[in-house]
């Protein structure tokens, strides 16, 4: 396959390392352009400094070591606001001026198509309609990455997301023997995601799970806050057996292809 570029689209800091982190690696290790775009800097998350400046620039700095260790080429932020997340998990009441949620969709669109369009960029990713657990920022990022894509003629367009059905079922079994952090409710992941009979790629990354999980640990202001250890704390410490194991497979879904068409590789084309 001749060298392309991909460029994946994201709402935060780290959200590039919990989703398409392999993917990202393994197009890279293939000698493919890989591109990292977030909407915003994530000075609103929670971590142990306070919500606003420093911490956006602190998230920054992380954000291109695990580029970095990914092999991305570029990295750009569009320089949104983070929106934040209400204590019930939708839109917050309090939030920046220039807050992404609030962005207007199409000039954030021809923001992106014009990186689409320098690039000339063969893929996007982006997140599935519910923006995979909900957040507000995660939403937009799909509203506004499906239409960059049409502005700026992307051929490809993959949803970033998961497998919700096994997820479920193991989360269930594991909240039998374990205690999950406060922020994490079970329950929000059976309408989360997308099920397994709409996703068309389940790409193999257990080559580059080191990578990673390396890109994961970057982003060091994201494991602990709040009430303690975060999720992303939790998961780096699932041994490196069981790692490779349930984080080997990131999932997609491409909608211009016919329902239970199955892809093996990102990059694959399909006929129109």
């Amino acid at each position: 396959m001749p060298p392309r570029t991909a460029v994946f689209f994201h709402a935060h800091p780290d959200d590039e390392a919990l989703l398409t982190a392999g993917t990202m690696a393994m197009l890279a290790a293939e000698g493919h352009r890989v591109v990292l775009v977030v909407a915003t800097a994530g000075e609103r998350g929670l971590a142990d400094m306070e919500p606003g400046e420093e911490l956006g620039r602190t998230r920054l700095k992380e954000l291109y070591e695990s580029a970095a260790l990914l092999g991305c080429a570029r990295v750009e932020c569009l320089g949104y606001g983070d929106s934040g997340l209400s204590p019930k998990g939708g839109v917050a009441d309090e939030r920046p001026d220039n807050a992404f949620i609030d962005a207007d969709t199409e000039q954030a669109a021809g923001r992106l198509a014009d990186i689409l369009r320098e690039e000339e960029a063969e893929l996007l990713s982006i997140y599935d309609p519910a923006g995979g657990y909900g957040h507000p920022d995660h939403v937009q990022v799909h509203r506004v990455g499906r239409r960059a894509a049409e502005l700026a003629g992307t051929p490809i367009v993959l949803e970033a997301t998961v497998d919700r059905d096994p997820l479920v079922r193991l989360l269930r079994l594991a909240g039998k023997v374990y205690r999950f952090p406060p922020e994490f409710d079970v329950r929000t992941f059976e309408s989360a995601y997308s099920p397994g009979e709409v996703i068309t790629h389940r790409v193999n990354v257990r080559k580059y799970t080191r990578q990673k999980r390396a890109a994961m640990a970057a982003h060091a202001s994201q494991a602990k806050g709040g009430d303690g250890d975060r999720t992303l704390a939790v998961l780096l410490k699932v041994p490196g057996p069981l790692y490779r194991l349930v984080f080997g497979t990131e999932w997609f879904v491409r909608r211009d292809v016919p329902p239970g068409t199955r892809l093996r590789h990102p990059l694959d084309p399909w006929p129109s």
